[in-house]
């Protein structure tokens, strides 16, 4: 389900542009948040059955953090698309020191092989996180967002229970699980910097390119305009 509301952190992004330098000064594609937050803490468990603590093990990495469900019928499976696409255009140095996590927002359904199962759509190296209700609850407060409520209804395609009507646009996906619910959640990807900043943030309709041409500037954040 789309959009839960951003908080004023988030919303209150505007790029100000500084003056040519000699090493050349480059802005993000993506949303610029003003004094960007730290990289966020919270523990939870991966697909593997692992803990993971987001914060130690992410550190100094350009990370791409999305809250979702396996569920979901659009922005979802095109949020991971998306960066998975993105990390694909840049170079394997560079690809290579990103992180891509995914928490779900759904835990009674997104078991660790349904989350697994779903992840490797896209890419067999997103980190897939799992917890508790009141695990994935303090997760989401530490990244700033509103905590994720179950939602409407949505319509599967008639005599096709296992699949939704989605958006133009939408990336090619499967589901692995029954359909026919939702869940709102921040719909969002929230890229952190080698600095364990957050400079800057994927609300829908920012293109691969964007995500892609935005690299650099994780790995070096020196070379961002402020």
């Amino acid at each position: 389900m789309k959009r839960a509301l951003l908080p004023a952190l988030l919303l209150a992004a505007a790029a100000c542009q500084s003056p040519a330098a000699a090493l050349p000064k480059l802005s993000y594609h993506g949303v610029q948040t003003d004094q960007p937050p730290p990289r966020p803490e919270f523990v939870l468990t991966d697909t593997s059955g692992q803990r993971y603590d987001f914060q130690k093990q992410t550190k100094g990495h350009p990370t791409y953090l999305y809250f979702g469900y396996t569920h979901c019928p659009d922005e979802c499976p095109t949020a991971m698309s998306d960066v998975a696409a993105a990390l694909r255009k840049a170079s394997r140095a560079n690809a290579q020191k990103a992180v891509v996590v995914f928490v779900t927002t759904d835990p009674k359904r997104d078991t660790p092989a349904v989350l697994r199962r779903w992840l490797n759509q896209f890419s067999t190296g997103i980190v897939g996180l799992l917890g508790t209700a009141a695990e994935l609850a303090t997760a989401q407060r530490a990244s700033g967002v509103e905590v994720a409520q179950p939602g409407p209804v949505i319509p599967t395609v008639p005599g096709h229970p296992d699949q939704h009507f989605t958006e133009a646009g939408t990336a090619p996906h499967k589901h692995f699980g029954p359909l026919g619910y939702s869940v709102t959640h921040s719909a969002v990807i929230f890229a952190y910097d080698a600095d364990d900043r957050l400079p800057v943030l994927y609300p829908g309709g920012v293109t691969v390119a964007d995500i892609a041409n935005d690299l650099p500037l994780l790995l070096d954040p020196a070379r961002a305009t402020s």
